[in-house]
C-alpha cells in the first residue's frame, strides 16, 4: 500500500521556497519577458520558418497563428500554475503538487529530453548561420566541421563551441546571464524589424500563389514543426525560485513574451513568404539566404548577425530551463542529489551547468536538426497538456488556494489547451514518436530501479507507515 501511495504523493503547495537551493532572487518582470523573448524568438524565426514553409506554403502564417493560439491556452494555464504553485521545476513541479510524484516524474522525464534537445535544435541552426556570415565575409569553414555525420560532415564543430561558452555564461550568475541576454534580445528584436521594413520593398504578391499549396494539413503539420519555438514562455516559469514577487511578475512575462513573439512570426513568415517562393526556403538559414537571393549582401550579413544573436540567447534561455528542471527533481530526490550543490559565489549549480553542457555539446555536433526538432514537439505538447490538467484538477482539488492569477472560462480554457495539443501531437512523425516512445520506457526504468528508492516523498511515506506498525 505504501508503494501504491508513493507513487501518486503530492507535495505541499507552499514547499517552494528557494531556501534550500541558495538560489538568489533577483529578476524583474522585464527580466522574465525579455527571458521570454529570448527563448521563443530564434530558431522559429531563423531556422525552421523555411522547414515549415515547405510543408505549408505562404500559409505558415496560419501555421504560427494556430501555434501561437494554442500556446495561448496553455500560457494561461501556465501563469495561473505559477503564481500558485511555484517553485523552479515547471510543469514537473505543478504536476508533483497535483497529480502525484510519478507524473511529476515522467513529465520532468520528458521536460529534459525536450529542453536539452531545443538547445541542441537552435545551436545546429546557430552553427548554419556563423557558416553563412562568415561565408559572406569571404571565410570559409571546412564542411566536415560543420555538419554532423547523417550530412556528410564528421562534427558540427561551432554548435559544440557555442554551447560550451554559454555554459560559461551561466556559471557567472542568474543576473549575469540576466543582463547579457538584456542585450542580445534588443539586438535581435532591431534585426527583425529590419528585415520586415526593407523586404516589404521586395514583396511580390505572386509568391502567395497558391496561399493553401497543401491545405489544411499543411497548416497543421507547419504548426507541429514549429511549435516548439513557442516553449519560451515555459522557460519563465523554471525561473520562480530566482524572481522578485513571483506571483505578479511570472504570469506578466509569461503572457507579455507569448503575445510579443507571436506577433513578430506572423510578420516575419508573411515577409519571407513574400519575398522568396516557399519552395526556394527548405535550407538551414533560410532568413539569410532569402536576403542574398535579393542581391543584398549587407542585408544578409546584417541579418545572420542578428539571428547568430538570436539563436544565442534561445540556446541560453534553454540551456537555462533544463538546469533549474533538473535541479528540482534532484533536490526532491528523483536524481542524484549531488547535482543540488550551488557554487556559493555565483549562486548558481556549476557542477549541473558543466554536466549538461557536455551532453548538449555532443548531441549537437553529431546529430541532425530535423529529427532532434520533432522529438522536442513531443516532449512540449506533453507537458502543456498536464499543465492544463492541473489546473483542472486544483481547482477541485483545493479551491479555496489563493490564485493571484485566474485563468479566464476555466475550465473551457485549459480542456481547450489539452485538446488542440493531442491533436498536433497525430500530426508528429513516427520517427519522433518511437524516439519519445523509448525515452519514456527508460524513464521508466529509471523511476522503478532508482528514482522511487531515493525519492524524498517514498522515504517519508515509508518511515511514517513503519513507525505506525
Amino acid at each position: 500500500m505504501a508503494f501504491f501511495k508513493s507513487l501518486f504523493q503530492t507535495k505541499p503547495l507552499e514547499d517552494h521556497s528557494n531556501a534550500s537551493l541558495g538560489l538568489k532572487r533577483c529578476l524583474s518582470a522585464t527580466d522574465l519577458t525579455l527571458l521570454g523573448i529570448g527563448a521563443i524568438i530564434g530558431a522559429g524565426v531563423f531556422v525552421l520558418t523555411g522547414i515549415a514553409s515547405a510543408q505549408a506554403g505562404p500559409a505558415i502564417i496560419f501555421s504560427f497563428l494556430l501555434a501561437g493560439v494554442i500556446c495561448g491556452f496553455n500560457a494561461l494555464a501556465y501563469a495561473e500554475l505559477a503564481s500558485t504553485v511555484g517553485g523552479c521545476g515547471s510543469a514537473y513541479g505543478y504536476a508533483y503538487a497535483t497529480l502525484g510524484e510519478m507524473i511529476a516524474w515522467m513529465i520532468g522525464w520528458d521536460l529534459l529530453l525536450a529542453y536539452g534537445m531545443d538547445a541542441v535544435t537552435v545551436a545546429i541552426g546557430w552553427s548554419a548561420y556563423v557558416k553563412e556570415a562568415l561565408h559572406a565575409m569571404g571565410i570559409n569553414l571546412p564542411d566536415q566541421l560543420c555538419h554532423d555525420p547523417f550530412h556528410g560532415g564528421v562534427i558540427n564543430l561551432p554548435a559544440i563551441v557555442v554551447i560550451l561558452f554559454l555554459a560559461k555564461v551561466l556559471t557567472l550568475g542568474v543576473k549575469e546571464g540576466a543582463s547579457f541576454n538584456k542585450i542580445i534580445v534588443f539586438i535581435k528584436l532591431a534585426v527583425i524589424a529590419f528585415f520586415i521594413a526593407m523586404g516589404s520593398f521586395y514583396f511580390d504578391s505572386a509568391n502567395w500563389h497558391p496561399f493553401l499549396p497543401f491545405g489544411m494539413h499543411g497548416v497543421v503539420s507547419g504548426a507541429g514543426l514549429i511549435f516548439f519555438a513557442f516553449i519560451g514562455f515555459d522557460t519563465i516559469s523554471t525561473a520562480a525560485e530566482e524572481t522578485i514577487n513571483p506571483k505578479r511578475n511570472l504570469p506578466i512575462g509569461i503572457i507579455a513574451s507569448l503575445s510579443i513573439c507571436t506577433l513578430a512570426y506572423v510578420l516575419v513568415a508573411g515577409v519571407l513568404t513574400g519575398i522568396s517562393h516557399y519552395s526556394k526556403l527548405n535550407v538551414d538559414a533560410p532568413v539569410s539566404a532569402a536576403m542574398l537571393r535579393l542581391g543584398s549582401h549587407v542585408g544578409s550579413e546584417i541579418i545572420a548577425f542578428g539571428a547568430i544573436a538570436g539563436l544565442t540567447t534561445a540556446i541560453l534561455a534553454m540551456y537555462y530551463g533544463v538546469t533549474r528542471i533538473f535541479l528540482a527533481m534532484s533536490r526532491d530526490g528523483l536524481l542524484p542529489k549531488g547535482f543540488v550543490k550551488v557554487h556559493e559565489k555565483s549562486q548558481t549549480p556549476n557542477r549541473l551547468i558543466w554536466t549538461m553542457g557536455g551532453i548538449f555539446s555532443l548531441a549537437a555536433g553529431l546529430l541532425p536538426i530535423s529529427e532532434v526538432a520533432e522529438i522536442v514537439n513531443f516532449g512540449v505538447l506533453a507537458a502543456f497538456c498536464v499543465v492544463s490538467a492541473c489546473v483542472i484538477v486544483l481547482r477541485y482539488t483545493k479551491p479555496n488556494v489563493p490564485r493571484p492569477f485566474k485563468t479566464p472560462l476555466s475550465p473551457l480554457i485549459p480542456i481547450l489547451g489539452i485538446v488542440s495539443c493531442l491533436y498536433l501531437i497525430t500530426s508528429l512523425s513516427q520517427i519522433a514518436l518511437w524516439s519519445v516512445t523509448a525515452w519514456t520506457i527508460l524513464g521508466l526504468v529509471i523511476y522503478f530501479g532508482y528514482s522511487r528508492r531515493t525519492s524524498t516523498a517514498a522515504n517519508t511515506i515509508t518511515a511514517v507507515s513503519e513507525a505506525a506498525s
